[in-house]
């Protein structure tokens, strides 16, 4: 069998949620950099991969999928080790929910200002206030389920998709979590779990020099 590829941006959180159920499912995968800074996704050679020109993609043999849920949904499906779904059909629904809130809800808005042509203050004042609406939803939503994790005590598709989030808008946004225990508590839970810490930006090849040099 071929080697599992990945297409992968050190910063993306898409990207960063596929590298945490790869290395839950101990697949052993391909690093293939794609510098968005550089433009790097609207080249010809990647759009062949990926035509919406976005990250990640994931290369299977002759399988190519370019959507992170799509990717991990294929995962789940083709190797069951660590299972990212549970069996209870209601646990499940909820699992959907969230990463769907993650996916169309906030990070969609997220890319809206980080793209925005706005002042700094003004783009992260924006952020705050969208993810904060999608912060407080989960809030409720996960409150009458979550154990060690976000619904239980096994890390599921909830979590792969809710741990970049969090991390990423923690570091690099200076977001006050103080709003949301559950999903702090949620966060301290994550940063001590293997797979999240090898799928972290900060330990990607394609990670800055120290230097600063991307």
């Amino acid at each position: 069998m071929s080697k599992l590829q990945l297409y992968s941006f050190f910063m993306s959180s898409a990207s960063f949620r596929v590298r945490i159920a790869l290395n839950l499912k101990g697949l052993d995968y391909e690093y293939k950099a794609v510098n968005l800074f550089k433009n790097e996704q609207t080249r010809p050679e990647y759009l062949k991969i990926n035509p919406i020109g976005y990250a990640p993609a994931l290369v299977d043999g002759g399988i190519v999928l370019a959507d992170s849920f799509a990717i991990i949904l294929y995962l789940e499906e083709k190797y069951p080790q660590h299972p990212l779904l549970p069996r209870d059909l209601v646990k499940k629904a909820i699992n959907y929910q969230a990463a769907n809130i993650v996916s169309s809800s906030i990070q969609p808005l997220l890319m809206h200002y980080i793209g925005a042509n706005i002042g700094e203050d003004e783009k992260i004042q924006s952020i705050h206030k969208h993810v904060a609406k999608g912060f407080a939803a989960l809030e409720i939503l996960l409150k009458d389920h979550a154990g060690k994790y976000a619904i239980g005590d096994e890390i599921y598709l909830t979590d792969v998709f809710l741990a970049p989030q969090i991390i990423g808008l923690s570091e690099r946004f200076n977001f006050d979590m103080s709003d949301y225990p559950l999903l702090s508590r949620l966060r301290e839970a994550y940063m001590q779990v293997p797979a999240i810490q090898k799928a972290l930006p900060e330990n990607q090849p394609d990670f800055p020099s120290i230097e600063g040099k991307i």
